[in-house]
């Protein structure tokens, strides 16, 4: 049985759900960000969903059950998968890899993902190329140069732009600033 799951977003979560799915002997076929493949074959299917609703949701995490919804996980898992392999080098537009990958219009997912996250694609790329930013500031390994070569900025005035106005300070700032704090990519909304 395939099941789609809100908010996974990290390999912890991935960890964390297939060791307590196993520890209630729920045979954990494949589990990937947003997936979870199980046996169900020799178990009441309605005591399983049960047990595994209820690992979730102590993990803060839901079973989706809409194929609108499952799209909207499917996008954010793929702007967010494109974000752990630095560079980012995206060679067309955002919209067309986009479409490509989830064999949709770039219309029909756009207006989908607007409506239920309440922001476009676009901007939701960019608060995750942004906390992607914080932690690569945080990390102290590159220059702001270099992070914004990493993550597909034209220039570092450009990221410097974008970063200020959604933090709320310079990158220098957060980079001196002691509480510098980060969103969990589940909190990015």
């Amino acid at each position: 049985m395939k099941l789609y799951i809100k908010n996974m977003v990290c390999s912890r979560c991935l960890k964390v759900i297939k060791q307590e799915l196993e520890e209630l002997e729920i045979k954990v076929t494949s589990i990937e960000l947003g997936e979870l493949v199980i046996d169900d074959s020799n178990s009441n299917h309605d005591d399983i969903i049960f047990q595994i609703e209820k690992v979730l949701h102590s993990n803060n995490f839901e079973i989706i059950h809409s194929s609108e919804e499952i799209l909207v996980e499917k996008i954010k898992h793929f702007l967010f998968n494109k974000l752990e392999e630095l560079p980012l080098d995206i060679k067309v537009n955002l919209s067309q890899v986009l479409s490509a990958e989830l064999n949709h219009e770039y219309k029909s997912l756009s207006k989908l993902f607007s409506h239920s996250e309440k922001i476009t694609i676009e901007k939701y790329f960019i608060r995750l190329k942004i906390e992607k930013v914080k932690e690569l500031i945080q990390l102290k390994q590159h220059t702001f140069s270099e992070i914004g070569y990493l993550l597909d900025y034209n220039n570092v005035n450009h990221l410097s732009r974008q970063f200020k106005e959604i933090v709320g300070m310079s990158m220098t700032e957060y980079k001196n600033y002691d509480d510098s704090k980060r969103n969990h990519y589940d909190e990015i909304l």
